[in-house]
C-alpha cells in the first residue's frame, strides 16, 4: 500500500487560520446590505468577507437596532456603550457589597470592643 505525502502536509497547508474583525469592520460590512442595498454577494466579495459571516452580522445588526442585547459582541457603538456602563455598574455593585461588608465587621467589632 503506497501511502500520499500530501496527506501529512497537505492537512497543514490547506488550513485556514480564523480571522478576526473588529466591531467597526463588522458595522460597515453589515451596513452595506441594510443601508445600502448591497446584496450579500456584492458585499462580500467587496469586503472579502464569507456570505454567512455576513449574514451573522446583518442579524445582529438588526437585533441590536431593534433593542435586542447582542450575546455576541457589539457592533453598534451604542450597543458597546452599553455593555461598558453594564461591566462598570456590576464592578460597582460588587465594591459596594464589599464595602457594606466591611462596614458591618468593623461596626460588630467596634461595639464588641467596648463592652
Amino acid at each position: 500500500m503506497i501511502s500520499s505525502p500530501q496527506h501529512k502536509t497537505g492537512d497543514l497547508m490547506n488550513k485556514k487560520t480564523k480571522r478576526t474583525f473588529t466591531p467597526e469592520f463588522r458595522l460597515e460590512c453589515a451596513q452595506l446590505i441594510v443601508d445600502k442595498g448591497y446584496s450579500y454577494r456584492q458585499a462580500s466579495e467587496a469586503m472579502n468577507v464569507g456570505s454567512t459571516t455576513l449574514e451573522s452580522w446583518v442579524r445582529q445588526l438588526r437585533r441590536e437596532r431593534q433593542g435586542i442585547a447582542p450575546s455576541a459582541t457589539p457592533i453598534t457603538p451604542d450597543q458597546q456603550r452599553i455593555r461598558e456602563l453594564e461591566k462598570q455598574v456590576r464592578r460597582l455593585e460588587e465594591q459596594n457589597t464589599i464595602l457594606k461588608k466591611a462596614t458591618a465587621l468593623l461596626m460588630s467589632d467596634s461595639l464588641n470592643g467596648s463592652r
